[in-house]
């Protein structure tokens, strides 16, 4: 699982916000990326 993956999944609609949430807590993406992926800034 990386970034690449996480992206096309999430704009397929196969994961939603909690979903890319948890990859930045389990350190697969950065807070970044996850604001890259869903247009919207990371929040625990």
């Amino acid at each position: 699982m990386n970034f690449v993956t996480i992206k096309r999944n999430f704009d397929k609609g196969l994961w939603n916000l909690a979903m890319v949430k948890m990859a930045v807590r389990k350190g697969i993406i950065s807070a970044e990326q996850y604001a890259e992926i869903t247009g919207e800034s990371y929040t625990n």
